[in-house]
């Protein structure tokens, strides 16, 4: 089945018999990453991302841990998702997930994105397919790592205000410890796993759909979201940077003390020899 049988053959969402044919897109993140190598699906559409023709439609399956299906009915989607938990690392519950819906115009120069509407297409070839799947497979994956960002925002806040109130800490080492073992986990999972910057393969090969991609990247506002993210990863990387300093200095202190301490055992000690001596 070719890009054109599969617009014809998906069943258009409006009763209307004039209504435009429609294709229900939805991104799944499973986990951490997904190992696609030996994976066969179907009919084989691209290598890089993996994307296989399934059914009516398309799926589309990224390493970082995402898998978009492009018209897939729902009983056929749990299959597919049920088949590739085992080459799932680091498994989500629940999903994170986005649903998009594309649809066919009249011609290429009305291809557009409707705010909180649907993707318009000129037809469903799969460049066109594989570029909305890019798009939506990096979004997922960045309200992944938002959520994230902010979970260890959510620790670190009340840390800080200690801090900032007091001048000090009552949180132990281990506490301490945690806080950085958690900034430095989220900053492992999001910089570099997920190249949102990177345009998508397919536009090499077809340049002139370029306009369309810019179009998509503002609609999920890619570009900006990843500006948000990385500049709180930095603040992570500087709360673990002050931590690890806090740390540092209470292991100093401790030492000065037991090193005082043994100072004045010492001067006891000598002090009793001398005491003793005279006697």
């Amino acid at each position: 089945m070719n890009a054109d049988q599969l617009a014809v053959s998906v069943p258009a969402t409006s009763p209307k018999p004039d209504a435009a044919p429609t294709l229900r897109i939805r991104a799944v993140m499973l986990g951490d990453r997904i190992n696609p190598s030996g994976l066969e699906l179907g009919a084989p559409v691209s290598s890089t991302p993996a994307a296989f023709r399934v059914h009516a439609g398309l799926v589309v399956i990224f390493r970082y841990g995402v898998v978009v299906l492009i018209g897939q009915l729902p009983s056929e989607e749990k299959v597919l998702l049920d088949s590739l938990k085992s080459r799932v690392t680091g498994e989500l519950s629940p999903f994170e997930e986005e649903i998009a819906q594309a649809q066919l115009c009249k011609d290429e120069n009305a291809e557009a994105i409707q705010p909180g509407g649907p993707i318009n297409l000129s037809k469903f070839s799969d460049e066109r397919l594989l570029l909305i799947a890019d798009a939506l497979a990096k979004s997922t994956s960045l309200a992944r790592d938002e959520r994230r960002v902010a979970a260890v925002f959510d620790v670190i806040e009340p840390f800080a205000r200690e801090l900032a109130e007091k001048g000090r800490t009552s949180r132990r080492r281990k506490g301490i410890l945690q806080l950085i073992g958690n900034a430095l986990l989220v900053q492992q999972r999001v910089a570099g796993r997920v190249a949102v910057a990177e345009k998508p393969d397919a536009l090499w090969e077809k340049p002139q759909l370029d306009r369309l991609y810019a179009r998509l990247e503002d609609e999920y506002e890619l570009k900006e979201r990843l500006d948000t993210l990385e500049r709180k990863l930095t603040v992570v990387a500087e709360t673990a940077d002050a931590l690890t300093d806090i740390i540092d200095t209470q292991r100093s202190l401790r030492l000065e003390i037991a090193v005082v301490v043994l100072i004045v055992i010492e001067v006891v000690i000598g002090c009793v020899q001398i005491w003793s001596g005279t006697h």
